[in-house]
C-alpha cells in the first residue's frame, strides 16, 4: 500500500516556529509588522467590502 504524505514534517513546523522566534527576538517581525499583514490578508479575502465602501483597518 502506498501512502504518500504531502505536507510539513514535524522537524520541518519545529525548524518554522524556531526562525519565528529568532526572527520575532531580533526585531525583524514586530507587532506593527504583524497588524500590516492581517490588514492585507483581510483586504485580499474581503475585497468586496472594500468596494462597498467599508474601512477594513484595524485599531484606528
Amino acid at each position: 500500500m502506498a501512502y504518500n504524505r504531502r505536507g510539513i514534517s514535524f522537524l520541518g513546523l519545529i525548524y518554522i516556529l524556531i526562525g519565528i522566534y529568532v526572527a520575532w527576538v531580533h526585531d525583524y517581525i514586530t507587532p506593527s509588522l504583524l497588524k500590516k499583514v492581517a490588514q492585507a490578508l483581510i483586504a485580499v479575502f474581503l475585497w468586496f467590502l472594500i468596494l462597498l465602501g467599508v474601512d477594513l483597518h484595524i485599531g484606528g
